[in-house]
C-alpha cells in the first residue's frame, strides 16, 4: 500500500501562491494572498475572483471572495465568503458565508485539492441547474460586513 506524502502547510501555500501570481489556469477563476489582511507571513488571508459561467444570471459578472486557510490547510477545508453579494443555494445571504455542508467542493474536501480547485468548484455549482437563473442583486453590490475569524 502507497503512502501519501503529506508536504507542509507552508510549501504548500508557496506553491499555491506562486500558480496564483502567474495565473495558471483557464482565466475564469483566480487567487492571491489578501494583502489588507495585515499578516501575510502566515498566508492565512486570501481572495479570489469568479468570472460568472456563461448561460446564467451570473455570466459577465466578476465575483470576489475572501478565503481563510486555517492551520490545518490542506488537511481542512478553508472557510470562504463571497464578497459580492450573490443569491446561490449554500451562501448565506446576509453575510455571504458558504456553507461547507451543501457546496460539494468544500463538503467532499480531499487534502489534494487546492484553493483553483474550490473557485473551479463553486464556478460550477454557480452555473449549476438550481442557481444558474436565481434573480440576482444589482451587478456590484457588496456584502456589507464579513467577520473572517478562524474557527
Amino acid at each position: 500500500m502507497a503512502e501519501e506524502t503529506v508536504i507542509p502547510r507552508s510549501f504548500r501555500l508557496l506553491e499555491e501562491l506562486e500558480k496564483g501570481e502567474k495565473g495558471f489556469g483557464d482565466g475564469l477563476c483566480s487567487y492571491g494572498l489578501d494583502d489588507s489582511a495585515g499578516d501575510i507571513v502566515n498566508m492565512e488571508h486570501w481572495v479570489g475572483t469568479i468570472f460568472g459561467p456563461g448561460h446564467s444570471v451570473h455570466e459577465n459578472r466578476i465575483y470576489s471572495l475572501k478565503i481563510f486557510c486555517g492551520e490545518h490547510y490542506p488537511q481542512q477545508r478553508p472557510k470562504v465568503w463571497f464578497s459580492t453579494q450573490i443569491v446561490m443555494n449554500g451562501v448565506d445571504s446576509k453575510t455571504g458565508a458558504v456553507n461547507h455542508e451543501v457546496i460539494a467542493v468544500l463538503r467532499d474536501w480531499k487534502p489534494s485539492y487546492t484553493l483553483m480547485t474550490l473557485l473551479k468548484g463553486l464556478r460550477a455549482e454557480m452555473g449549476s441547474h438550481a442557481n444558474k437563473k436565481l434573480p440576482q442583486p444589482a451587478e456590484g453590490s457588496m456584502f456589507e460586513s464579513q467577520t473572517r475569524v478562524a474557527q
